[in-house]
C-alpha cells in the first residue's frame, strides 16, 4: 500500500501544482546560490512531509482503535468504497456535505501565518512555509488520509503519509525551477489518470479487507488466533 502513496503523490503532483504551485513560486528562495536554493528548497519539502505525518499519526490512532476491534479488515472495504464514490459520483452530491465551512477559521490563520513566513528569509522560513502548507486543505490529501487511517497502525499510517508527500516532490521541486515547464494540454491528460488510479486504490483496499489470502495484497485474517486468545482468558 505504501506503492500507492507514492503513486498517489507522483500523479497528484500536477494537482499540487495549481493548489500549492503559487505558494512555491513565491517561495523567497536565493536566485544566485544554487546549492543554497536546493537547500532551501529542501527545507520546505521537509515542512511539508512532516506535516503529512503529524496528519499520520493523529489519524493513525483512529485506524488503531478499528484495530483493536477487529475492524481493520472493515475499515479498509469502507475506505475503498468511498475512495470510488468520491470519484464516480458527482461533486455536487459532496458539496451538500461540505465539512470545510466549520474550520474555515482555522484555515484563514493558517493563510495568515503563511503570508507573513513567505516575507521573511530567516533560516527556519522554508520549513515553517513547507509545515503551514501542509496543513492547508486539500482534496487528495484528505484521499491519502483515508488511506492512511486503514492502515491500522499508527506508524504505517504516519509513514503512508509521508510517502505521499515524497511523491509529490519531484514535480513540485521542477516547477519552482521552470514554472510553466508543463504545457496545459499535458497536465490535462496525467490528470485524467488521477482518478483513475484512485479507483484502483479503492478496489486494491477493498480486496485487502476482504482477506483472500493472498499475501500483502490480501492477507487472510487469523480468526483462529484471535478465538484462542478469547478462550486462555
Amino acid at each position: 500500500m505504501l506503492f500507492s502513496a507514492l503513486i498517489l503523490g507522483l500523479l497528484g503532483s500536477l494537482h499540487c501544482i495549481g493548489m500549492c504551485g503559487p505558494i512555491a513560486f513565491m517561495l523567497p528562495v536565493d536566485r544566485s546560490n544554487n546549492f543554497k536554493k536546493a537547500l532551501q528548497i529542501s527545507s520546505y519539502h521537509l515542512g511539508r512531509i512532516f506535516t503529512y505525518g503529524i496528519n499520520g499519526v493523529v489519524f493513525g490512532f483512529m485506524g488503531k482503535g478499528f484495530s483493536l476491534f477487529g475492524l481493520q479488515q472493515q475499515l479498509s472495504i469502507a475506505v475503498g468504497v468511498l475512495m470510488i464514490l468520491i470519484i464516480l459520483l458527482p461533486t455536487k452530491t459532496f458539496e451538500k456535505y461540505n465539512l470545510s465551512k466549520y474550520f474555515y477559521s482555522g484555515v484563514g490563520k493558517v493563510k495568515s501565518a503563511l503570508g507573513k513566513s513567505l516575507k521573511k528569509k530567516s533560516a527556519d522560513t522554508f520549513f515553517t512555509i513547507g509545515f503551514l502548507n501542509g496543513f492547508l486543505p486539500c482534496g487528495l490529501i484528505y484521499i491519502a488520509v483515508f488511506a492512511a487511517v486503514a492502515s491500522g497502525s499508527i506508524m504505517q499510517s504516519s509513514l503512508y503519509m509521508m510517502v505521499f508527500g515524497l511523491g509529490t516532490v519531484p514535480l513540485m521541486t521542477t516547477s519552482i525551477y521552470f514554472m510553466s515547464f508543463i504545457k496545459d494540454k499535458a497536465r490535462q491528460k496525467v490528470r485524467k489518470l488521477i482518478p483513475v488510479f484512485i479507483v484502483i486504490t479503492g478496489l486494491l483496499f477493498i480486496v485487502r479487507g476482504l482477506g483472500l489470502g493472498i499475501p500483502y495484497v490480501s492477507p487472510k485474517q487469523n480468526v483462529e488466533l484471535v478465538s484462542s486468545n478469547i478462550e486462555c482468558h
